[in-house]
């Protein structure tokens, strides 16, 4: 069997990990040919393609990003998209694909699955917010990345008495900056899923002042207050209409600069949380998921996506991942608040 093999959308640390596992094992073990498909679905979609099996492998375990490349190519928004990507799929004798990506990558493998492309996913994505898996590889990179960051902001928001306002990747979930900012001893954490009261973020900076502390504030980049919408950074779509976020946690540092008389900063973690090393968690569920991949192609199980649901890893249709966002309920948030202020 000749397998193709993918990553779409952002670049995550473990991808690398997960390529490495499935042609390891589908070759090694099921005898798999394989072909690589470069940037995503732009790959299949243009023919764009690259040797890969165990020798292309050595080495990359440790590595972030993708030896595959990426991009947020939709086949779906392009007119004869799809057939492009049968023709090409015919052309170079693939009889299955590995898909590896967030909501929009494995989207289009939902689409394509429908229509009769044997495809398996492998959810990715650091903002951890696929339904039906516990966690996605990268989450736990992207995480210690932030709370590193906390830990190294605190020492100067105390020296120089002010607020300092950190904004991490999160745009429609907040599970980074939730994580990152109990992980990290902060002040305030504001995500998509509760719009904020300005007038309380005020009241909760106030208060840790006159504790002799001062306040970090942790803002996924989707957070928005109860009177308006997230500040956005510009106003293009990608090509699966979303538009870039940016600007809230500057936004934010002003409007309690303002308000509280007391200074306030803002540092925008941005692409460092998705960069780099994966940690050892990330390594570890990567290879899992992508072994599990491997062997569902051999059993012919496609339209599935690899998931983590305790310690095992299972089988759970795509269309089951993809249909709505893992968001932080209500319950979970409140919790974390006893934490704030």
């Amino acid at each position: 069997m000749r397998v193709g093999l993918l990553t779409g959308g952002g670049d995550c640390p473990g991808l690398n990990a997960v390529i490495r596992a499935v042609v390891r094992k589908g070759a090694t073990v099921h005898g798999f040919e394989f072909v690589g498909y470069r940037d995503g679905w732009k790959g299949p979609l243009e023919g764009l393609t690259m040797a890969l099996g165990v020798e292309q492998c050595r080495g990359i375990l440790p590595r972030g990003g993708t030896i595959l490349g990426s991009s947020r190519t939709n086949p779906f928004a392009i007119d004869g998209g799809v057939e492009r990507i049968r023709e090409n799929l015919r052309r170079d004798g693939v009889d299955a694909l590995v898909a590896i990506g967030g909501e929009d990558t494995l989207g289009v493998a939902t689409k394509l699955a429908e229509l009769g492309v044997d495809v398996v996913g492998v959810p990715k994505t650091i903002d951890n917010d696929l339904s039906g898996t516990d966690f996605t590889f990268g989450f736990d990179t992207a995480v210690n990345i932030a709370t590193e960051a906390i830990d190294r902001l605190h020492t100067t928001a105390e020296s120089h008495h002010r607020v300092l306002v950190v904004e991490v990747m999160g745009r429609h979930a907040g599970w980074i900056a939730l994580h990152a900012g109990i992980a990290g001893g902060a002040s305030i954490v504001l995500i998509p899923e509760q719009p904020y009261d300005i007038v309380e973020v005020c009241r909760l900076v106030e208060r840790r002042f006159e504790s002799e502390y001062a306040p970090i504030i942790v803002v996924s980049e989707g957070a928005a207050p109860r009177e308006g919408d997230a500040s956005l950074q510009e106003a293009d779509l990608d090509e699966f209409g979303h538009v870039r976020l940016g600007g809230i946690g500057d936004r934010l540092a002003r409007q309690i600069e303002q308000r509280t008389g007391k200074e306030a900063r803002s540092v925008v973690l941005g692409h460092i949380q998705r960069g780099g090393t994966p940690t050892a968690f990330d390594r570890w569920l990567a290879t899992r998921l992508g072994l599990q991949a491997a062997d569902a192609v051999a059993d012919g199980d496609f339209g599935t996506m690899m998931a983590l649901r305790g310690t095992g890893i299972v089988r759970i249709p795509l269309a089951e991942a993809t249909g709505e966002l893992k968001l932080v309920s209500a319950r979970e948030y409140a919790e974390a608040q006893v934490f704030f202020g």
